[in-house]
């Protein structure tokens, strides 16, 4: 087991975010105090470094087994590790601080591929997930320990290795008095569900469907690359959903799953988004009613499973919403439409930017991975036990 306890009798660190938008990694400098439930997360800093557009698409091929290879995996791999640490460099210098002040660093990572259940029949694949941004690298070049790698402890016992940013609702974001769903919508839409004074065997969570991932592919294709997103929802707010195509969407099986369960590009990555596009087109829908349908289709999947998935089994009185998707005016309205009962806020309404929020829950995994304090929920990932989720890499 890890000895390791802060030197000050607090933690200074940077949790590293980069979603499944592959626009870019999100670096938040944390002040980090206490242990367990009772630990405090405080934002310091919040930097952003977009990818650029030739990155993103070398990514987005990665991400498609039929256009990926290894040798591009494996330098992508010490690639990313390097642009990471460039991310955390440039963070601590903007908060005012230095690397001797920072204890350590924690990092997602850039999935490029999550596989909680291998096809059937397939030889040789057992539960995993991949997500790059070399440790090793991170280390060597910000001289600091970094935590990562949190997923494959979750598979390794039998969980879904996601959604792991419940963890960290509960400790930072539980409420006594009202059940609290946390909605964010980055490339996949994720949610964890707090019921009022909730204790951990008490919260659940799991993948809702797309977030921002398809929008984002409709908007590009439409727009032949011009616009890389719906800026705030004004496209979608031009248009309007089409009620036949949407309903051919909901069909999909993921939406009608149970949880626990989790999901990625592999189910609504390109190739989902070019069926979307080539039915709209079948349907003679303008580029703006075919933009409102994919963003209703995220409005849509995340509101019927707080009906359908999430009210059934507790009382929830506010829908608090994180990521990008907390940007776009139209899927707030959509969403808010839907569920007229629910109070729709963002996450900056009760404290924590919407923007920086994963990256500061990463910082409190690696936080309470360094104390040796299991940081998963058995009850969201289906694993058969608590685990300690993280690998180490010292500089």
């Amino acid at each position: 087991m890890l000895s390791w306890r802060p030197r000050r009798g607090y933690a200074l660190a940077v949790g590293l975010m980069s979603g499944t938008s592959l626009d870019g990694v999100d670096a938040a400098v944390v002040r980090l105090e206490g242990e367990g439930l009772d630990t405090t997360a405080q934002l310091m800093h919040f930097h952003t470094r977009p990818y650029e557009e030739p990155l993103q698409e070398a990514l987005r091929r990665l991400c498609d087994p039929a256009q990926s290879d290894v040798q591009t995996i494996c330098g992508m791999n010490a690639w990313l590790g390097e642009r990471f640490a460039d991310a955390v460099l440039e963070a601590v210098r903007e908060a005012g601080l230095t690397m001797d002040e920072i204890d350590f660093v924690s990092s997602h990572g850039q999935t490029i591929w999550h596989m909680p259940e291998p096809p059937a029949g397939a030889p040789y694949l057992a539960p995993s997930t991949l997500q790059l941004g070399d440790l090793a690298v991170i280390a060597a070049r910000t001289g600091k320990p970094t935590v990562g790698d949190f997923r494959p402890a979750d598979l390794a016992v039998g969980g879904q290795g996601a959604p792991l940013v419940p963890y960290g609702d509960l400790v930072l974001l539980r409420h006594p008095e009202r059940g609290r769903l946390l909605q964010n919508i980055g490339g996949i839409g994720n949610c964890t569900v707090l019921p009022a004074g909730a204790d951990p065997d008490d919260v659940f969570g799991f993948d809702t469907g797309p977030g921002n991932m398809v929008i984002d592919h409709v908007v590009q294709r439409l727009s032949e690359g011009k616009l890389r997103f719906d800026e705030g929802g004004e496209l979608a707010a031009r248009g309007t959903p089409d009620s036949r195509l949407l309903a051919e969407l909901l069909l999909h099986p993921y939406f009608l799953q149970p949880p626990p369960k989790s999901t990625g590009r592999e189910l609504f990555g390109a190739a989902y988004a070019e069926s979307l596009l080539k039915h709209a087109a079948e349907l003679g829908l303008s580029d703006a009613d075919t933009i409102a349908t994919a963003t209703a289709l995220t409005a849509r999947s995340i509101a019927d499973a707080c009906r359908y998935l999430v009210m059934p089994r507790c009382r929830i009185d506010e829908i608090i919403v994180s990521g990008g998707g907390a940007h776009n005016r139209t899927l707030l309205r959509q969403l808010a439409e839907l569920l007229p009962e629910l109070r729709v806020l963002s996450s900056g309404e009760i404290g924590l930017d919407s923007d920086a929020k994963e990256a500061v829950l990463f910082a409190l995994l690696g936080y309470h991975f360094l104390l040796g304090i299991p940081n998963n929920l058995p009850k969201v990932t289906g694993a058969s036990r608590p685990a300690l989720l993280g690998k180490l890499a010292l500089p």
